[in-house]
């Protein structure tokens, strides 16, 4: 018996929805047989595997109810026991489906409404899905689009048949749209949310700046120039590194262009956008320097494990290289990764002078010389009392105005120093009541242990309780990395497992260790 029913117009109306919408064909009848799926049930029962087929040619509409066969039931409206099963259909293997086909259904107006709803949602889902497959690979594009409407300040930009995103906060300060006007943005993100696909928008982005250059330069996509690195005040000012693969090509010629043409076409989008080109290079002091222009530097310090530099300019080029409230100098932190300090030729001069004479005063009291001596050993590069106490003494016999009594006579002062020194550090360690047992690890100078001593350190079970970082950061990063720490910490803890008699010489013994 046929069960089928002919609807050739559900295939027009295929047809014309899915030209509306952009979508495919195949989608839009699945969405319909789903609705026809869902009156299905709501007639034959919700808890029953109700399927329905449009056949893609004529329009045919077929209904029917899947049972499964299964050794074991575990739902009696959508499985069957498998012996019975074979009775209807002898052939069939556990896990496999009979089919009932089932009469047409007279949709009613309830029934047809709710088979609307559905097919209206799935061919909504479908849209976004294919929205969001569009531009999901596009982050980092920029895109053309018009302004459709604005809400609360943020302008929603129709690109296509989507609605994009540009935020207030991403707009370049004073710009100001209205609906219809044409807006050129860079795509920063695109998310599939609940309420759809959100493609958000951005003006400020330093990739912007970026991506309009490359539309204006050839050289940069062709990949002949790169951009390295890009820090933007929008709207105000901005910094852009750049380098050539050829040496023929000057990379900051290329970007500016015949009469500033590239680089002036640039700065009409961002609305007058001041742009410093500059040069990159693989030494970080020298891409410092070229970050800093138009200011001169006569002097870079870099101080790598901080991530720190420090740079001198002449007293009459400060205001020039901090640059406007900041500006500046904070482009050029942004641009080179590193936190810059800048200094006057002045002020370094003052501050080397004042470590000048810190050093020279440490020597002076440590042993009991003058401020002749003291500062000739400061001006050949000793910085501490230990330095000098294990200099080799024919070194020091070599420094003009030394000779081998007076190096011999120098070290011997620079032991006795560090001896009196460490007594007094012993001294302050028993007083704080840190113990033997952690004064024995050859890991902790007097120093250190008087440092544990302050913070509370004072046992072994104490010491067992730290976790590495909180060891380093009381007896200072130079002085103990990690995997040491772990050492020491695990030694510590060693009595826990030994016993009592273990841990007594649970110090003695890392330090044997050591």
């Amino acid at each position: 018996m046929d069960t089928s029913v002919s609807r050739p117009e559900l295939l027009l109306v295929a047809d014309a929805v899915a030209r509306e919408k952009s979508i495919d064909r195949d989608e839009v009848l699945e969405a319909m047989e789903q609705a026809i799926q869902k009156a299905g049930r709501a007639k034959y029962g919700h808890e029953k595997d109700i399927r329905a087929t449009i056949d893609r040619k004529n329009g045919d509409v077929r209904l029917s109810r899947w049972t499964q066969a299964v050794s074991v039931v575990e739902n009696e409206e959508t499985q069957i026991p498998l012996h019975i099963a074979r009775k209807f259909q002898p052939e069939i293997e556990d896990g496999g489906y009979i089919v009932d086909p089932l009469p047409p259904i007279d949709f009613g107006r309830i029934a047809a409404q709710t088979a609307k709803q559905v097919i209206v949602q799935r061919v909504r889902e479908y849209e976004r899905k294919k929205q969001y497959d569009e531009f999901k690979d596009r982050v980092g594009e920029v895109i053309n689009g018009v302004v459709k409407r604005t809400e609360y300040g943020n302008l929603m930009i129709e690109v296509g048949r989507t609605e994009a995103l540009l935020r207030r906060d991403e707009l370049i300060p004073r710009e100001n749209f209205r609906n219809g006007d044409r807006v050129r943005a860079y795509i920063y993100d695109v998310r599939d949310e609940p309420r759809g696909p959100q493609v958000f928008l951005s003006r400020t982005h330093p990739g912007f700046l970026a991506k309009l250059f490359a539309q204006e330069v050839p050289e940069i996509y062709d990949g002949i120039i790169e951009i390295k690195a890009v820090s933007r005040d929008p709207g105000s000012r901005a910094k852009m590194a750049v380098i050539s693969r050829d040496q023929s090509i000057d990379p900051v010629g290329a970007c500016v262009g015949m009469r500033g043409s590239r680089v002036q076409a640039v700065v009409a989008e961002l609305q007058g956008e001041k742009i410093d080109i500059i040069p990159w290079s693989p030494q970080a002091a020298t891409f410092v320097v070229n970050a800093l222009a138009p200011a001169e530097v006569t002097k870079v310090v870099m101080d790598e494990d901080a991530g720190r530099v420090e740079v001198v300019v002449p007293d009459d080029q400060l205001s020039l290289a901090i640059g406007r409230r900041g500006q500046n100098v904070r482009l050029a932190s942004q641009l080179t990764r590193w936190d810059i300090d800048i200094l006057t030729e002045a002020e370094e001069s003052e501050r080397r002078q004042e470590e000048f004479r810190r050093r020279t005063g440490l020597f002076v009291e440590a042993l009991d010389v003058d401020d002749v001596i003291a500062g000739l050993l400061v001006t050949e590069g000793f910085n501490t009392i230990e330095e000098l106490a294990f200099v080799a003494q024919d070194e020091l016999a070599d420094i003009e105005g030394f000779d081998e009594a007076i190096a011999e006579e120098l070290i011997r002062r620079a032991e006795s120093a560090l001896v009196k020194r460490d007594n007094e550090l012993n001294d302050q360690r028993v007083t704080l009541g840190v113990s033997d047992d952690v004064a024995a690890f050859e890991n902790f100078t007097p120093a250190m242990l008087v440092a544990l001593g302050e913070k509370g350190v004072k046992t072994l079970d104490d010491l067992a309780d730290l976790a590495s970082d909180e060891l380093i950061e009381i007896v200072g990063e130079t002085n103990m990395d990690e995997e040491t720490a772990n050492a020491v910490i695990m030694a510590a803890r060693s009595h826990w497992f030994d016993g009592e008699e273990g841990g007594e010489n649970a110090g003695e013994a890392e330090a044997d260790n050591a």
